[in-house]
Formats: structure tokens, sequence, C-alpha cells
């Protein structure tokens, strides 16, 4: 993976400088999610900056939950970020929860207590807003800042020991009301929160609050560089403060850089959870969701989105990256790998009626499109066979090259065939399409006696197997989602899934299983879905189709 991790950014310059003056004999990155929510593609990005680096330089890098909300975590998601983590082709060297640190913490929280740096408030949160201030106008102090250290340490104290209820009382830290960086103004570092933790049960029923726990975890494994998304960037001075205040023997230096902003795409787990919640998607792992098990379960790749985030870099500077550059890597990745497959969405029966009745011909169909050393396999072919329905046009549109009445074109691998009569239902819907074939035009026979100007595909309608193919669109709508004005949930695509009834060869899919991957001729990459396939019928999710618009680098 060396291609995908040492591409030249600001932080791998950082590291490389650190490094070479002696700063630091070796580097420990971390990759800290919340577990209150499944991880997203933009997470993907942080993940193979924090573990790419680390195996460049020879570092460490550590997994941690920042699970300093009981209210909002779940065992649940610790265990989908962990499997999200491994599937992306990473691991670490160790893995931490920041409520392993929470008597440490507690300690620390004493320490500011007792330096004059916090205080026990009992402020309204409507009153600690309205105290607070706004970006143009100085906070005001509140009336218990001036709480005696003694008083503060009973108070703080009896909040641990049950006596307050929620939101009672918090601890905040005692910096500057009048700072013009607002996070300064004094910020809450612990609140009361009688709930149970996935990970210390009952123990506490006050918790820390990120931004006091977050610097400090850091320090306490001995992050040297600790990478983040540049909404932290106003947060870094307070990060900075807490460590030093707090007296930790290490000193992480906090480094931001652009979080990833992908077109049609809602990058906010609590926004991606309304979408769960409201019944909008299908779960957390929904196909058109850009959660990573959304996009596992669809099909990409690992290797895909590795590469993705390595061609898109590392920045200080916010920008929008069109989805289909992803889009262009997956097709890059599935081509090599994926084997041909031919499958009818919507069907059509074609009726070849001088073939011979009973009859059936194995014939050599390549296993992928662009690799010959990938070689053949046998595909059954009889007198009744399905295609596509967009491929019989009976009055057909200028320029238009497929099956219509008195036409020939080829069988895909098979032979030439002309159309010589339709067949309609009562409403005169065209149901079946007949035609001759010509048994001296043969795929690989050399005939060279006569040409076509168009090839179909099709599936043998005596040997096939029965599938749902899954076709899916952008969910949002408007190209930047994130937008201050908008409300996502007003651009949400009606039609981002269209669900096909059709049939497919059986020779490639005989040991189907799900996630496998196939290239479906003409039409696009597939994989088995994990949720709906069973053993009577094969459900395909849609990867990406075979072509589009964009072109890398314009």
């Amino acid at each position: 993976m060396s291609n995908e991790t040492n591409s030249s950014n600001f932080i791998r310059n950082i590291i490389i400088n650190d490094l070479e003056t002696g700063k630091h004999d070796s580097i420990i990155t971390r990759f800290p999610p919340e577990p209150n929510g499944y991880l997203h593609i933009g997470h993907a990005k942080s993940i193979c900056l924090n573990f790419g680096l680390a195996k460049e330089f020879n570092g460490k890098v550590n997994l941690r939950f920042d699970d300093t909300n009981p209210v909002k975590e779940d065992v649940e998601y610790v265990n989908s970020i962990k499997e999200d983590v491994q599937w992306l082709g990473f691991d670490w060297n160790n893995l931490f929860f920041a409520s392993d640190y929470f008597d440490e913490m507690y300690n620390r929280a004493l320490l500011l207590i007792k330096k004059g740096k916090a205080y026990v408030c009992d402020l309204s949160p409507e009153e600690m807003r309205e105290y607070r201030g706004t970006l143009t106008e100085p906070g005001k102090d509140s009336p218990y800042r001036n709480r005696t250290v003694e008083e503060n340490l009973n108070l703080f104290e009896r909040m641990k020991n049950g006596e307050f209820k929620d939101g009672e009382k918090v601890l905040r830290a005692k910096i500057d009301m009048s700072s013009p960086n607002i996070n300064f103004r004094d910020p809450i570092i612990y609140r009361i929160a009688h709930a149970s933790h996935h990970n210390t049960g009952n123990k506490w029923c006050i918790y820390p609050m990120y931004c006091f726990a977050h610097p400090l975890e850091d320090a306490i494994e001995g992050i040297t560089h600790s990478i983040c998304t540049l909404e932290f960037e106003d947060q870094r001075p307070i990060y900075d403060w807490f460590v030093r205040e707090c007296e930790m023997e290490n000193i992480p230096r906090q480094i931001e850089f652009a979080r990833l902003n992908l077109t049609n795409t809602v990058m906010s787990k609590r926004k991606l959870k309304q979408l769960v919640d409201e019944g909008i998607v299908d779960g957390w792992d929904d196909p058109r969701m850009p959660t990573i098990s959304g996009v596992r379960r669809r099909g990409y790749t690992p290797e895909s989105i590795r590469n993705f985030c390595s061609e898109i870099g590392v920045a200080r500077a916010d920008s929008k990256v069109d989805s289909q550059l992803l889009d262009h890597f997956l097709r890059e990745d599935l081509q090599p790998k994926a084997p041909l497959v031919m499958g009818v969405l919507k069907p059509l029966k074609l009726v070849i009626t001088n073939y011979p009745e009973g009859q059936t011909e194995m014939l050599d169909i390549e296993n992928n499109a662009k690799d010959e050393t990938k070689g053949t396999r046998q595909v059954s072919f009889s007198r009744e066979l399905y295609i596509e329905q967009e491929d019989f046009m009976e009055e057909p549109i200028k320029k238009y090259f497929r099956l219509f009445p008195g036409n020939e074109v080829r069988l895909k691998g098979a032979y030439f065939v002309k159309c010589t009569d339709v067949i309609k239902d009562e409403n005169g819907n065209v149901v079946e399409v007949h035609c001759t074939y010509d048994p001296e035009t043969k795929s690989g026979s050399g005939f060279t006696g006569r040409k076509v100007k168009a090839t179909i595909h099709w599936v043998d309608a005596n040997n096939c197997k029965p599938c749902e193919f899954r076709l899916f669109e952008p969910l949002i709508l408007d190209d930047a989602p994130e937008n201050e004005g908008k409300h996502f949930l007003d651009q949400i695509n009606e039609s981002s899934i269209e669900i096909l009834q059709g049939f497919a060869e059986t020779t490639q899919l005989k040991d189907a299983k799900p996630l496998d991957k196939f290239q479906f001729v003409r039409n696009g990459f597939y994989s088995v879905d994990t949720k709906y396939t069973t053993d009577d019928k094969l459900v395909f999710n849609r990867i990406v189709p075979l072509k589009s618009s964009f072109k890398p680098g314009k």
C-alpha cells in the first residue's frame, strides 16, 4: 500500500521535520471516533491518513473510542467501527477507550480546582448561553465563578456521588469570559449524567466533556501528532491549555486538515442517524448511505477507497470532491477483478423459430472484457432466450441499430438473428420477439459474409437464475447538501433506488455468495447483497455503472 500512503502533504512534511530534528524518535497517531453512530466515507480519509502515516514512518497508531457521552453511545457502534477499520485494510497497535482514563481525568479536574482554574457552576443551560456572549460581544462572569477551592472540591465530589440531578450543576474551566476565542469562555468540562456506560456501567454519574477529555487522552497515550479536521482549529488553543494546566507529561501537537466533502452526500453522523431513525433508508448499512458499512454492502472495495483518499490528498483548505471521482476508482479496481456475467434486468422473451426445439448447446464466452488471460466459460444457448427490453424497438428511432422488425444483430458469443415477428398482449405491449438465426454466423467460426452494426447480450430462458437487481442513484439531489439555509431532508431523491426482477446466466453464478462482485455485460459492476439474497434468488446491488461523463483531471 506504499503508493497509497506516501504522497507528499503538509502533515507528512511536519512529521519528517520532527523526526529529522530529533523532536521525536518515533511517532504515535490515533483514530479517535465517538461511538455514537456508524463511520462514513469522510472518516475513511482520516483512517487512511492516521494509519498510513504510522505505517510509513514505522510508528504506532491507536484506535481509541471517545466514549464520554453514555446517553448517545452503544456497543453496537464500537463493534461496527472496529469492523470498518479492519475492512479498510488497517489494524491498530493499541485499542483504548476514553473511559479507561476516567479516574485520571477526575484527578486532573481536581488539580484544576485546587489551582483555582475550575469551579462548579449552577447556571441553567439557558442562563449559560446568555452569559457566554457572542462572537462580537464578550461574555460575563457566572455568579458562581468566585466559589472557594474548598467549596468547589466539596460540590464536585458531591456531583460524583450522585447528590444532584442531571443538569443541576456542571464543572467549568475558569479562563477568560472576555476572550475573543469563545472556546476560552469558561467551557464546561464535566456534566452530570445518571446513565449507564457501556464500559464502566454505573460507576460514574459525571462524565467529562469532549473538549476536556480529548487532549488528556492524547497526552496520556503519548500521541505525537493529533490529526483532526479543520472545525477543531479554533479549539486548538483550549486543547493546549488543558494539556498545560493539567500538567500532562506528554505534549501532543494538534494539526488540522480539511475534511472530505463529497457532492450529493451528507457527511454528518447526526443527519445520517436521522435518515435511519425516520426510516428513509434501510438501516445504517443501506447501500445508498455513505457509511462504510453501507458502501461495503453496496460492493465498494477497500482498495478503491484507499486509492481515492490518496488521490484527493491532504490540504488545509476546504473543498468539495465530485463523487464521480470515487466512481472512477471503483471501476479501475473492479475491472480486472470482477468476472463477466450476462444478465437481463428487464427481460423480453426472444424465440428463435428455426432453432431446433429441445436442443441446447454450450458457447464459449470470455470471462473478462479486457483481459484474455482470464479465459472463457461455457454458457448454455437454446431456442428461447431473454434479452433486454431496450434492445428491441418496434419502430426504431434514428441511429438505432439493435433489434427491430427486419433487422439483424449478433447475439453475444452466439449467432446473427433477424427479427421476423412480434407478439403483443391485449394492451398492445410487445411480450415476445420472434427471430430466425443463421447457423453459419456462429461466433468464432470465422464468418465474414456480412456484418451487423450491433451486438446484444442474452440469457438462456431454459437455464438461468432469477435475480433481483437494485440500481441506485444519489440519495441527496443537491450537490451541496450541507449549505446553510437548506434542510437536507427536503433534498431526498425519491428515485434513489430502482428494483428490477430479471435473470442471469447460471455458469458464473453457480457459487455466488454475498459480497461477490461481477461485471454484468453492458450494464455495470454488481455485488451480491448480504441482506436480501436467499437460496432461491440472488439479489444484486449495482456498485457503479460501466461509464460516466466524468473525466479524471478535468
